[in-house]
C-alpha cells in the first residue's frame, strides 16, 4: 500500500511546478477508506485517464520528465490485489486527483 501511494505522490511531485500544491485527504466510507491525492500540476486529458495505468505508457506532456511509465501501473496492480481500486479526475493545466479506495 505504501508503494502504491508513494508512486502516486511521486508523480504529483514530478508533474506539479514550483509553487504548486499537493494535498492528501483520507475519508472513511462504509466498506472502503478513500485516500485522495490532489495536485495542481499539468493535468491529464480525459481521453487518457484509462491509459495512465498501462505498463510503460507515458502521455505527451510527461515525456519531458524522467520516468519509464511503471509507477501508476504498479500502484493499480498493488491496490487491485488488495481488492481496492483507483480512480482519476483531472483538468489539463489545473491538476489531478487520484483516489485510492482500500477495503477497511
Amino acid at each position: 500500500t505504501a508503494e502504491a501511494i508513494g508512486n502516486i505522490l511521486d508523480n504529483a511531485v514530478k508533474y506539479t511546478p514550483a509553487g504548486g500544491r499537493i494535498s492528501i485527504r483520507v475519508r472513511p466510507w462504509q466498506f472502503y477508506t478513500c485516500v485522495d491525492i490532489e495536485d495542481t500540476g499539468i493535468g491529464i486529458p480525459e481521453e487518457q485517464w484509462n491509459q495512465v495505468y498501462k505498463r510503460f505508457w507515458r502521455g505527451e506532456a510527461a515525456a519531458a520528465k524522467e520516468g519509464v511509465g511503471l509507477g501508476l501501473y504498479l500502484a493499480q496492480e498493488i491496490v487491485t490485489r488488495q481488492r481496492g481500486y483507483i480512480s482519476v479526475k483531472s483538468t489539463v493545466g489545473a491538476g489531478t486527483t487520484f483516489s485510492v479506495y482500500l477495503l477497511t
